[in-house]
């Protein structure tokens, strides 16, 4: 059962819901639309406490209901059902109660942004880039079942296939926080195609999941900014003969965690229309600054929690895909898959769910209630 002194704080949330759906009936507020986007996220979030809500009482009802039953009923077979009933109804009140815990507990603020996906290959060579390569298959495919758009910003292609570095900007409803849990060493243990004894290597890959920063997550100067022109390479005809699509910025920023003032540069040519690429290069250059900035805070948070997972650690080993056994293997949560295909397909369900429970239990138990 809830503690009553948490009724105060579900409250406050459930008043903040009635506000937020009075205003966005106000056609004042429907007209400012970057007001109207953030009110709506904000509802879409608040309407899981009321939902939760709304089932926790259901089923405090239902206790009530069949404790009466069981006390007026005088048929055996009625009462073994009635305390049935009883039972999964305390066992759902259990349930919603962590659920309604867990809402209580803030949330990381960046795990409603868009994600920036980096994948570069790590030891191994040829077989570390065809390893890349098979990860990025992999999450685009998971992003595809999950309704959210991909769109690779750069890559630099082994030279047997696959790739030696590969970055994708993805964009949907909370993917940062689901893509998170990624950031890290993943491992492959196969036999290359070109092994002619038949023996087992071990290659690996690193993956960095960054929020995208909006606008007015960083402060750059753009009048600062050194930007150049180039021809994409690639398919393309006679327009990339032409045409100088491609676009590469230059920026010195001092870092304020180190007092050390660096050259960032970026290239972009996503596209063959330059103002976008020039667009999506500031995009980069944002997420780039927000990442570094934010370090510090990142690192504070995964102190304070101690958390197994999603500690934006990209040096540490998280993830082994063994192929002589058809099995994934995640170290941080010792679980293990034998659906190796089905993972390198995209269906990462399973596993994502499994990282998130665990923090969700962490972040529980290092809650004040």
């Amino acid at each position: 059962m809830l503690d009553e002194s948490l009724l105060p704080r579900i409250q406050t949330h459930l008043t903040r819901f009635q506000e937020i759906e009075t205003l966005l009936g106000d056609p004042a507020v429907a007209a400012d639309q970057q007001r109207f986007v953030k009110l709506t996220k904000e509802y879409k979030h608040l309407k899981g406490i009321v939902d939760l809500m709304k089932d926790y009482d259901a089923q405090v009802d239902n206790v009530a209901f069949y404790h009466e039953v069981i006390e007026m009923e005088s048929d055996a077979a009625a009462i073994e059902s009635a305390k049935a009933e009883l039972q999964a109804a305390n066992d759902d009140i259990e349930r919603l109660t962590d659920e309604i815990k867990l809402f209580l507990v803030p949330n990381d603020p960046e795990d409603d942004k868009n994600a920036i996906l980096e994948i570069r290959a790590g030891t191994g060579g040829d077989e570390a880039a065809l390893f890349a390569g098979d990860l990025a298959k992999m999450y685009m495919k998971f992003c595809e079942s999950k309704g959210w758009n991909v769109a690779v910003t750069s890559t630099s292609e082994g030279a047997a296939g696959g790739y030696k570095e590969i970055v994708m900007s993805v964009s949907g409803d909370g993917v940062y926080g689901i893509l998170k849990y990624e950031s890290g060493v993943h491992r492959v243990q196969r036999v290359p195609s070109t092994e002619t004894q038949g023996r087992i290597h071990t290659s690996a890959a690193t993956v960095a999941v960054l929020p995208e920063a909006e606008p007015f997550d960083v402060e750059i100067n753009e009048g600062e900014i050194k930007w150049d022109t180039f021809r994409s390479g690639g398919a393309g005809g006679q327009n990339v003969n032409k045409v100088e699509s491609g676009v590469r910025l230059r920026y010195m920023w001092k870092n304020p965690n180190t007092g050390v003032t660096e050259e960032i540069l970026i290239e972009c040519t996503e596209t063959r229309d330059q103002p976008k690429n020039k667009e999506r290069a500031l995009s980069r250059l944002r997420t780039f600054i927000f990442d570094k900035e934010h370090q510090k805070y990142i690192d504070d948070i995964a102190q304070k929690r101690k958390t197994l997972v999603s500690t934006g650690d990209r040096s540490a080993k998280i993830r082994t895909y063994n192929f002589p056994q058809g099995r994934v293997t995640d170290h941080r949560i010792n679980f293990t898959t034998h659906n190796l295909p089905a993972v390198l397909g995209g269906s990462l369900d399973e596993i994502l769910f499994a990282l998130s429970s665990t923090e969700n239990a962490e972040r529980l138990k290092a809650a004040e209630f």
